[in-house]
């Protein structure tokens, strides 16, 4: 026999290791801040965020997740955890009960949740019925355009729509710049009909939580523009940016595929669906129909965001 041979035999591989000796998952990337130094101040002052605690807090939280809430299926990395902390100003508490409605949410309302990305809604992408727009406002935050008049019902129903703006705003949150500045919601009634504006009500209902800002101005640009000044908007609303663009954020969006179908169309372990079902949040049930689901848009959005 060859010593070429003879090696191979008598070399153990990696198939015939024990489960003991085989070497342990690759740590998750350690946390690195993007923030500016004009950011890491704001956040420092309005979000009672400290640099050099941050670290300390995103791991006090991780902490009281395992101890109260073992069987709960989520992200513990540090980036994912710093979301909630920023959204309730690193009150360890109210952050981590946002996590558990979070999560909340996601297991009562399946019919926006389920098979969540981009790909399964290119309908609403392609009618134009939201984008971002590319620029953000002076205080940094991104606006989000929404045209419900862009929607015909016949064509799809409407739970495909508030699956596209919580995809968009999945999307827009892992950015740190965003959970510092928040983001902006534009909704344009013009030319929609009465029975089709009523599904929409509770989007522009009122400011949520500092993350989501809603703006009503009826048919008053300038108005609209006291708010947001004409070089970010596009045309239509008054603006100096150009026509609206809706291909570019969709781009974005179904570029995005993978991390949505990794987050999101993955199948939910059944004690933590037994979980979920004890942490639905006050008034909702797990087989909530379409009409409910759409009066409780605004509570949702208050819970996961």
């Amino acid at each position: 026999m060859s010593e070429e041979s003879d090696s191979l035999r008598t070399s153990p591989s990696v198939a015939s290791l024990s489960e003991n000796e085989l070497p342990p998952p690759p740590e998750p990337p350690g946390y690195v801040c993007s923030l500016t130094e004009e950011l890491v101040t704001k956040a420092r002052e309005e979000l009672q965020e400290k640099p050099e605690w941050r670290l300390r807090d995103v791991q006090a939280l991780r902490d009281m997740v395992r101890k109260e809430y073992p069987n709960l299926t989520t992200s513990l990395d540090d980036a994912f955890l710093l979301r909630f902390l920023r959204a309730r100003k690193f009150d360890y508490d109210r952050a981590l009960q946002l996590l558990v409605n979070y999560h909340s949410c996601r297991r009562s309302w399946p019919e926006v949740f389920n098979n969540l990305k981009p790909s399964a809604l290119k309908d609403v992408l392609a009618s134009g019925f939201l984008t971002v727009l590319p620029h953000t406002d002076p205080r940094g935050c991104h606006v989000v355009c929404i045209r419900p008049d862009r929607w015909i019902p016949s064509n799809y129903p409407i739970t495909e729509n508030i699956r596209a703006i919580y995809l968009t705003l999945e999307k827009l949150i892992q950015s740190e710049e965003t959970q510092v500045n928040g983001i902006v919601i534009l909704a344009d009634y013009k030319g929609v009909s009465l029975s089709k504006a009523s599904h929409f009500g509770p989007f522009i209902a009122k400011k949520v939580i500092g993350i989501l800002q809603f703006f009503l101005h009826g048919s008053d640009l300038n108005s609209l523009h006291t708010s947001l000044p004409r070089s970010i908007l596009p045309r239509e609303y008054g603006g100096t940016a150009g026509e609206l663009d809706t291909a570019t954020w969709n781009a974005v969006l179904l570029a995005s595929e993978d991390d949505f179908v990794k987050e999101f169309c993955q199948p939910v372990p059944a004690c933590d669906s037994i979980l979920g079902q004890a942490l639905l949040p006050e008034g909702l049930t797990s087989d909530t129909q379409c009409d409910d689901s759409l009066r409780a848009v605004k509570s949702q959005l208050y819970s996961c965001y």
